[in-house]
C-alpha cells in the first residue's frame, strides 16, 4: 500500500526541489541579465541584479561584429548530423550487445567506456595531422566525424541500458511471424525504444553543440560554431563580459528551446502511448 504524505511534507519537497532547480539556473539567469547591461555594470561591485538601466546595445554589437546565423547553421549541422550518425551506427551495436550477447560483450562495453578516459589533447596532433592530410580541417565533415566518435561510446551504453529493460520474448514472437533483422529493429524495437531514444539524443545533440575543444582546435571561419562564436569575445584586449554575455545568451537560446519542445514532445508521446 502507498505510503500517505502530508500536505507539509508535500510543501517542504517542492519548496527543496524548486531551490535545487533554481541554484542549478542561476549561472544561467546571471548570463542572461549580464547581456542587458553595460560593461561597467556587468564588472561593478558589489554585483548589480537588476537595479540597472537595460540596454540591447550589447547584442547589437554582437550582430554587427559577427555573422550569428552561420556560426548557428554550423553548429545545427555538426550537433545534428553527428548525432544522427552516432544513432545509426549505435542502434544495430546496441541491439546485438543486448540480445545476442557472448561472454566479451561486456569486456567490450569496458573498453568503450574507458577511452572517454583520455585526454582529448593528446589525440590532437595526429587527429590535426589527418585532417591537413584528408584536406578536410576547418570542414564540418571532420568535425561531425569527430564528435559522433567522441560520443558514440555514451550513445551505445545508454541504448544498450534501454534495450535491455525490452522483454527479448518480444523480439522472438516477431521472429516466429517472419520479420527480418531490419525490420525487427526498425519496427519492433525502435518504437518500444523511443524514450530511450530521445534522451539518449537530446543528450548527445547537446554534449556536440557544446563542444568546445575539438572546434577551437580544427576550426578557423568556415566550419565555426557557436562556441568559437563565444570565444571570440575573450580576447588579449580583454574580457567583454556583457557582450561575452550577450554572445552566450544567444548560443544558449536555442538549446534551451529545443530542451523545452523535446521535454514537452515526450511527454505527450508517453501520456498518448499510456492511454492508448
Amino acid at each position: 500500500m502507498a505510503r500517505s504524505v502530508t500536505s507539509q511534507r508535500k510543501l517542504i519537497n517542492t519548496v527543496f526541489a524548486w531551490a535545487i532547480g533554481l541554484l542549478i539556473f542561476f549561472p544561467i539567469l546571471w548570463t542572461i541579465l549580464t547581456s542587458f547591461k553595460t560593461e561597467g555594470q556587468a564588472i561593478a561591485s558589489p554585483p548589480i541584479f537588476l537595479n540597472f538601466e537595460w540596454t540591447l546595445e550589447n547584442y547589437a554589437t554582437v550582430l554587427e561584429r559577427s555573422n550569428y546565423a552561420r556560426f548557428l547553421w554550423n553548429s545545427i549541422i555538426i550537433a545534428g548530423a553527428s548525432t544522427v550518425l552516432g544513432l545509426i551506427v549505435a542502434v544495430p551495436a546496441a541491439w546485438s550487445m543486448a540480445f545476442v550477447p557472448s561472454k566479451r560483450t561486456k569486456d567490450i562495453l569496458l573498453w568503450m567506456l574507458s577511452t572517454k578516459m583520455l585526454p582529448a589533447v593528446g589525440v590532437l596532433y595526429p587527429i590535426y595531422l589527418i585532417c591537413i592530410q584528408l584536406g578536410i580541417l576547418d570542414n564540418r565533415v571532420a568535425l561531425v566525424i569527430i564528435l559522433m566518435l567522441i560520443n558514440l561510446p555514451i550513445i551505445v551504453w545508454m541504448l544498450y541500458t534501454y534495450f535491455r529493460e525490452i522483454p527479448g520474448e518480444i523480439l522472438e514472437a516477431a521472429r516466429m511471424d517472419g520479420a527480418t533483422l531490419k525490420e525487427e529493429i526498425l519496427y519492433i524495437l525502435t518504437p518500444m525504444a523511443i524514450p530511450g531514444i530521445a534522451s539518449t539524443l537530446l543528450l548527445n545533440f547537446i554534449l556536440a553543440w557544446n563542444e568546445a575543444f575539438w572546434t577551437l582546435n580544427l576550426t578557423a571561419v568556415n566550419a565555426a560554431p557557436l562556441t568559437a562564436f563565444i570565444a571570440s569575445y575573450s580576447s588579449p584586449e580583454g574580457l567583454f563580459f556583457a557582450k561575452l554575455s550577450a554572445a552566450s545568451t544567444m548560443a544558449i537560446a536555442p538549446i534551451l528551446i529545443l530542451g523545452w519542445f523535446s521535454q514537452k514532445q515526450l511527454v505527450r508521446g508517453l501520456t498518448f502511448g499510456a492511454v492508448k
